[in-house]
């Protein structure tokens, strides 16, 4: 292929730290039959990126291009496609896992994957929504069924997929409860939290009772000591979808469910969630921005876990 048909990625050859993520030129890929090839504007960072990066946890061996979060401009559709033109601004989430790949100037994916981008938010803070809010929309609102008034404990709400649960969960009418560190109590009650807790210096699980669904992002000892937290007939919903017989039979005996989340791309939930954008209702917090060549220090901040909001990737 000729230069004018390469495109910038951020690849590497085998697993390991950021350091094994370096810049390349391959060849821009082509849209197939229900596709559409967007040119890549902004690509939002999240946990799974560096998971996959370091550990062979879905996907096959490298070499591997990261990244499922894609706001961008549609530059070709392949056959069938009626839903966007070349020249729409899009966003949303290639298909989990598989999908995989918008770390790069360019990228694939199925038309309805994406949804036309809100006029009221640039390319870098689309970029930033789609894994995060899709996997707190199909958490609370697909699994949970949240509905007006009911309690609902949100674990590390200041975190990508917190501070959007936390708006959607205020959107649907809930009673909010997060856990954060003391440091973004102030951040988090702008966006609606109704209880706070410091999770360095208070047991959730003695303050906190009665609530209706648990978001659970963490996992081991703080998804059981969770399920205390929760009434009869109320339901945790876990986004690291690996379980344990205990809290399984512990679920059981507290007459409660525990569901195990992966995010789906998901048209109809994009819609909704692009639809609390316009409206105001749902806003990104945008804790850095890198370009496309520093990625590996995008990952190395991301890895610390201290971040408030999303990391994204510039494509320019």
């Amino acid at each position: 292929m000729s230069e004018a048909s390469k495109m910038r990625a951020i690849s590497q050859d085998v697993l390991g730290g950021p350091e094994v993520l370096r810049e390349v030129r391959l060849d821009r890929p082509v849209p197939g039959p229900s596709e559409v090839l967007i040119r890549v504007r902004a690509a939002g960072l999240n946990p799974t990126d560096w998971k996959h990066r370091a550990h062979k946890v879905f996907l096959g061996e490298p070499p591997l291009v990261l990244g499922w979060d894609v706001s961008g401009v549609v530059e070709a559709v392949g056959v069938g496609v009626t839903l966007h033109k070349a020249g729409d601004e899009v966003f949303g989430m290639l298909p989990y896992p598989h999908g995989v790949g918008s770390h790069a100037e360019y990228v694939t994916g199925p038309a309805r994957a994406f949804v036309p981008k809100p006029s009221n938010v640039d390319h870098v803070q689309a970029g930033a929504i789609p894994l995060a809010a899709l996997t707190a929309w199909q958490a609370l609102v697909d699994t949970a069924r949240l509905q007006p008034g009911q309690r609902v404990l949100i674990h590390a709400a200041a975190g990508g997929v917190g501070h959007f649960a936390v708006q959607i969960a205020k959107a649907r009418g809930a009673h909010v409860i997060g856990t954060a560190s003391a440091g973004k109590h102030e951040f988090l009650r702008g966006l609606g939290a109704d209880e706070l807790i410091d999770y360095q210096n208070v047991d959730f699980a003695d303050v906190v009772s009665d609530v209706d669904v648990v978001l659970d992002p963490l996992a081991g000892d703080t998804r059981t000591r969770s399920l205390r937290t929760l009434r009869r007939g109320g339901v945790l919903v876990s986004i690291l979808p690996f379980g344990r017989e205990e809290d399984a039979a512990e679920a059981e005996r507290r007459g409660v469910r525990v569901e195990l989340l992966l995010v789906e791309a998901d048209q109809e939930g994009m819609r909704a969630i692009a639809e609390l954008v316009e409206s105001g209702r749902l806003r990104p917090e945008i804790a850095e921005v890198f370009p496309l060549a520093d990625a590996a220090k995008a990952h190395a901040v991301g890895e610390t876990g201290r971040t408030t909001g999303k990391l994204v990737l510039a494509v320019e």
